[in-house]
């Protein structure tokens, strides 16, 4: 199946017959590449990416994110056998046309969110724009039928302004389900569910896994901010002046040693005094020394390193390729031993699971004003609105129990009654 990789491109220059030369200029940290089956490039994929990472106007996160949508194109191509280049007369026929089937039906399925299949298909057509301008491809039939639609857009002043957007009728909407949505579109896990998913963990999984995990359920880092901390973030830990149980993590751009955040968003993050004390301890243990001496000068300081001594994941980067291979193999063992509790599970759920507790634990001693604040801290949410969706969902959560259980003692009544007769 085809495979993703992240390389550090550097520039050469022809010096002779024999000799490349390196230029000072050209570099590129993280640049994706896609390889097929039998380890060939996507030579025309890899030089997009290549022209958009080299450009000031597009982040490499945007490209990554690219490479991500174009990755999963080009394994459903190879899962299906067909030509990234297969535009025949018949409409239905065309890999596009059958691609965005595709995805639509695993939307349907629940299998990608809304969100994702747009994404998806919006990446492949503007790669395909890119094909025909850069004529790498020529097709005897159009690609797709182009129109135009106006977007109106509004400022803080009210006035009103609207622009042309160029679209396809290979287009997917992104169709929201209904229901209440939080970061990622992803609900929390039960108290009970998560004390059980990690008493799994701590059996079957690494102990670099349960400890991402515990952290994530108990202090709401990411992916990203987790995989980069460092042993001077714990040994720079300092309690919190109101609680002596709880220690404050600087974390962001400013923090002594900068961690990676998400916005490049700088703050502090509570952890418990037995979490920092584990943490700690792990950061000098042997198991983990071990993988420190494995490692580049530049990441013998991060707490968390893979077996080979390589970061969790890129810095900044939300997504970690190692972790998602072990969640994976912690799934296979969880359906061997009947144990449904990862069968859905994202890791991201651990935030999701810490800040509508904390929305809880806090409308319950102080007004919803005061718990957005404490939420947008201790999450270093960008802006209110993320946090205002914990507070309606952890109001919402009791009302939807007293629901269920009032209907529940209906039915058994009226199952009663109906078995006395």
């Amino acid at each position: 199946m085809a495979k993703l990789e992240c390389i550090h491109f550097r520039s050469h220059s022809w010096a002779d017959e024999n000799n490349w030369v390196k230029l000072d200029s050209g570099s590129i940290s993280g640049l994706p590449q896609i390889f097929w089956d039998n380890n060939m490039p996507w030579t025309e994929a890899n030089q997009w990416f290549y022209e958009r990472g080299s450009s000031n106007n597009v982040s490499i996160k945007t490209v990554e994110a690219n490479a991500a949508a174009v990755h999963a194109y080009a394994q459903w191509l190879e899962e299906t056998g067909t030509e990234w280049w297969h535009f025949p007369v018949r409409k239905a026929e065309r890999c596009l046309v059958r691609y965005r089937g595709h995805l639509i039906a695993q939307r349907s399925a629940g299998i990608i969110a809304p969100s994702t299949t747009q994404q998806r298909m919006n990446a492949v057509i503007l790669f395909y724009r890119w094909l025909v301008e850069s004529e790498l491809l020529t097709v005897d039939s159009p690609l797709w039928k182009e129109k135009s639609v106006g977007v109106h857009l509004s400022d803080g002043f009210g006035l009103k302004r609207t622009i042309t957007v160029r679209t396809t009728e290979l287009s997917i909407p992104n169709r929201h389900a209904p229901g209440m949505r939080l970061e990622k579109g992803l609900l929390p896990v039960s108290p009970n569910d998560r004390d059980r998913l990690l008493q799994f963990s701590s059996q079957y999984a690494s102990y670099e896994l349960f400890m991402l995990l515990t952290l994530g359920f108990f202090t709401g880092m990411r992916i990203g901010t987790l995989t980069d901390l460092k042993v001077e973030t714990l040994q720079n830990a300092v309690p919190d002046p109101s609680t002596p149980e709880l220690y404050r993590l600087s974390v962001g751009p400013s923090a002594t040693p900068p961690v990676a955040t998400k916005f490049g968003i700088s703050g502090c993050v509570w952890i418990t005094a037995t979490h920092l004390k584990t943490l700690t301890e792990y950061s000098y243990s042997t198991r983990r020394l071990i993988r420190e001496a494995k490692s580049s000068p530049e990441n013998r300081n991060n707490v968390f390193l893979t077996k080979f001594g390589n970061r969790y994941s890129r810095f900044g980067g939300d997504k970690s390729a190692a972790i998602n291979v072990e969640l994976h193999h912690l799934r296979g063992l969880a359906k061997k031993h009947n144990f449904r509790g990862f069968e859905n599970f994202h890791f991201h759920q651990t935030r999701s699971t810490y800040a509508t507790e904390l929305a809880q634990i806090a409308l319950a001693t102080t007004t919803p004003d005061l718990a957005v604040a404490l939420v947008k801290d201790a999450l270093l949410h960008k802006d209110e609105a993320t946090s205002w969706r914990y507070i309606k969902f952890a109001q919402l959560y009791p009302v939807k129990q007293d629901i269920a259980n009032s209907f529940t003692r209906s039915f058994l009544g009226s199952l009663r009654e109906a078995n006395a007769e």
